[in-house]
């Protein structure tokens, strides 16, 4: 296959990106950076230096693409979002043979959707009844992506990330290293949670039977959650840091939205794809991912 991966050199773009080229297929990946871009190459992955959104510098490759897998980040997702959703339709229609198959794309949200509850247990295929409101216009985002009647959609929600350079755990190891464990919520929550490297490994498999997925949502996390306690706990011993842990007030929405409890029993990847995590959660490996932060850091 020939992937597109939008926003290449981010915490789930990069990953993805490797495994894809591990998988055997032609990867473009899409960097603001010409530092970044000799970055990708040297993973044999093909840079695309532009912005993100200057579809012409990218979107003319649809006419011989498979897969287009959006993982930009960045604080105005909103918007971002559905521009780069309404250009690929656009450039489709523009670019690509009408007897071809219509192209695969993967927009990637995330598990805050579900919104918060510490008592009820929630699925892929779950009603989204109370987003998290840091994330509330993601539902109806999700559902132009997979009625687009141009690309085949699908949409794969992350639950929160560890692993590498921690992603949003990565501030609370920060916290750690400062002397001080300290997390946003109040205690008895629990955190739905997924390795970076399994979550690449989901894109690969989502793109590699996008017939079968197309128009899916997948939830992409691992089988059970895991204690928030239990998990300040456990860095509080490994970092060394003066106990016991603290959970601090929210002070905006996106604090609030890391202090969220969803129950996650995620099953259709699993069963449609034959997806398995394979990492160690958290808790079992912390010693290894919190030495891991610290070297992406300089601090060891």
């Amino acid at each position: 296959m020939k992937v597109l991966i939008l926003g290449a050199t981010g915490f789930i773009g990069f990953p993805t990106a490797q495994a894809f080229v591990r998988a055997g297929h032609v990867v473009y990946g899409q960097t603001r950076s010409s530092s970044k871009a000799r970055q990708l190459a040297a993973e044999e992955i093909i840079p695309i230096v532009a912005d993100v959104k200057d579809p012409t510098a990218y979107l003319h490759l649809v006419s011989s693409l498979d897969v287009i897998i959006d993982v930009v980040g960045g604080t105005d997702l909103k918007e971002l979002s559905d521009y780069i959703l309404n250009a690929t339709a656009d450039a489709v229609q523009m670019h690509r043979p009408s007897h071809a198959p219509k192209l695969a794309y993967i927009y990637t949200s995330g598990t805050w959707v579900h919104g918060d509850n510490r008592t009820e247990i929630v699925t892929d295929t779950t009603a989204l009844a109370n987003p998290v409101e840091l994330v509330a216009w993601r539902p109806a985002q999700e559902q132009r992506v997979i009625t687009n009647p141009h690309l085949n959609g699908i949409v794969i929600r992350p639950a929160l990330l560890y692993g590498r350079s921690g992603s949003l755990l990565a501030r609370l190891f920060k916290s750690a290293h400062a002397g001080e464990v300290a997390w946003y919520g109040t205690p008895g929550g629990r955190m739905a949670l997924i390795h970076a490297d399994d979550l690449a490994e989901l894109y690969v498999l989502t793109a590699e039977k996008a017939a079968i997925a197309g128009k899916k949502i997948f939830d992409a996390a691992n089988d059970v959650t895991e204690s928030t306690d239990a998990v300040l706990q456990r860095v509080v011993e490994v970092s060394g840091a003066t106990g016991p842990f603290r959970y601090m007030e929210p002070t905006n929405l996106f604090e609030v939205a890391l202090s969220t409890t969803t129950i996650l029993r995620p099953y259709l990847a699993r069963a449609l794809l034959g997806w398995r995590p394979r990492k160690a959660g958290l808790l079992d490996h912390l010693e290894l991912y919190y030495t891991s932060w610290k070297a992406s850091e300089g601090l060891v």
